[in-house]
C-alpha cells in the first residue's frame, strides 16, 4: 500500500494485495463496484480523484476500470455500488465501473486502486476522458493513497467428463 501525503485509502471488500470478491467482477450478475474508504487528505487538498486502472492488461495503457472526481477532500467514503459525484469514460468508453474481467487463461491481474488529493477543483465535465483527467491532475497532486486488489478468472468446469472420470 503507498501513502503519500500521510493518508489512505483501503477497502472493506478486500485486503492490499489480496483478491477481489467475485461480486465485484464479470463473473457475478449483479456486480457493483467495491466500497472505499479514506483518512484525511493532507493539509490544502481541495478535491479527490479516484482512478482504477489493471497495468497487466495488453496495450500501451493500463486498462481503466474507472475515472471517478469530485469527492470532498475530507475522510470519507464511496459505499458498495455508490455512483460518485463525477465520472469519466473507462477504457470501454462507458462512464461507470467497467467489471474486471482477465483473459480465462491468465494469471491473476491487479486493479490498482489510486486515490490522488488535489490542491484544486477540477472544472471537468463528467464523462471526460482518462487523458483529460490526467492533464488536468498535472502539478496539482499534494497526496497520494494507493490500494491494489489481484483478481483470476475461476477456470470453467469441463462439461464433456464421463462417469469413469469420478472413480
Amino acid at each position: 500500500m503507498l501513502n503519500k501525503g500521510g493518508f489512505s485509502l483501503r477497502s472493506a471488500a478486500f485486503r492490499d494485495g489480496e483478491e477481489l470478491d467475485p461480486c465485484f467482477t464479470a463473473d457475478e450478475e449483479d456486480a457493483v463496484a467495491p466500497p472505499f474508504e479514506w483518512t484525511a487528505p493532507p493539509a490544502g487538498a481541495h478535491e479527490l480523484v479516484l482512478i482504477a486502472e489493471d497495468p497487466d492488461a495488453p496495450g500501451e495503457e493500463p486498462f481503466c476500470h474507472w475515472l471517478v472526481w469530485g469527492l470532498a477532500a475530507q475522510k470519507g467514503q464511496l459505499l458498495e455500488g455508490e455512483v460518485p459525484p463525477r465520472v469519466g469514460k473507462n477504457s470501454l468508453g462507458n462512464s461507470e465501473w467497467a467489471l474486471p474481467q482477465p483473459p480465462q487463461d491468465d494469471s491473476a491481474h491487479d486493479y490498482v486502486f489510486q486515490l490522488f488529493a488535489l490542491d484544486l477543483p477540477l472544472t471537468l465535465m463528467p464523462g471526460a476522458s482518462r487523458k483529460k483527467l490526467v492533464e488536468a491532475m498535472k502539478g496539482h497532486v499534494v497526496g497520494v493513497a494507493v490500494t491494489t486488489g489481484t483478481y483470476a478468472r475461476a477456470e470453467e468446469e469441463d462439461e464433456n467428463w464421463e462417469e469413469d472420470d469420478l472413480d
